[in-house]
């Protein structure tokens, strides 16, 4: 039987990847004079803020030639843009069918964490007016970041829970090799093809059905 769900945030329960990379682009352009191709974004998607930057620096052909210190300060200025992109999020940013998803498992009596690579996490979903559906949030400060399982075993050791008792839900292909590589059930958000890895794919979350997630929760799947 399941007993703990865990969320990933953007792609999942709302979308912020563009003002993730809008962020990005806008300091790598102030920094370096250069336009950062759209096709990277991809790249950026699940995994940790320097991870982002490295991949970023990677495609620029900078890799080697920024210092630690600047990296630090390019991931910290990033930040703070983004943050001012997001400071109007509220419910009506929310996928459609969230909610609805949080309230039936609540009445089923399913744990829900949130388990994003992002530290903004906490402060994000109290905006989207959704903080008290979860009943944890991970911190991803020093763990390993997607597609490693780190975020997705802490969530489950939090509650001292099986792999066969949770249920990942991811929408980034590096974040479904996170749930596959913890030996838990992988729900994918998007598109077939990118995420044939997961157990099963929904093109969002709206199209959860409620039959579906009876039989998964009760051990019919997975």
């Amino acid at each position: 039987m399941k007993k703990l769900f865990i969320f990933d945030l953007d792609g999942v329960i709302t979308s912020t990847s563009d003002e993730h990379f809008m962020a990005w682009k806008m300091v790598i352009k102030e920094k370096f004079d250069i336009e950062v191709d759209d096709t990277v974004e991809e790249l950026t998607k699940g995994v940790s803020r320097m991870d982002s930057l490295n991949r970023i620096l990677v495609s620029i052909g900078l890799s080697l030639a920024i210092s630690n210190e600047e990296k630090k300060h390019l991931a910290y200025t990033k930040n703070e843009l983004y943050k001012s992109l997001i400071s109007n999020f509220n419910e009506d940013n929310l996928f459609p069918g969230v909610i609805k998803l949080f309230k039936y498992l609540k009445e089923k009596h399913i744990l829900i964490a949130l388990g994003s690579a992002s530290k903004n996490g906490p402060t994000l979903i109290s905006r989207l007016g959704i903080k008290d559906y979860f009943d944890y949030v991970v911190d991803p400060s020093n763990l390993n970041s997607k597609p490693h399982p780190d975020i997705f075993n802490k969530a489950m050791n939090h509650f001292d829970l099986l792999p066969s008792e949770c249920v990942g839900i991811e929408d980034a292909i590096s974040g479904v090799t996170s749930i596959k590589s913890a030996n838990i059930y992988a729900i994918g958000i998007g598109a077939k093809e990118q995420l044939n890895h997961a157990d099963v794919v929904f093109k969002d979350i709206n199209e959860i059905n409620f039959k579906f997630l009876e039989n998964l929760i009760e051990g019919d799947h997975g």
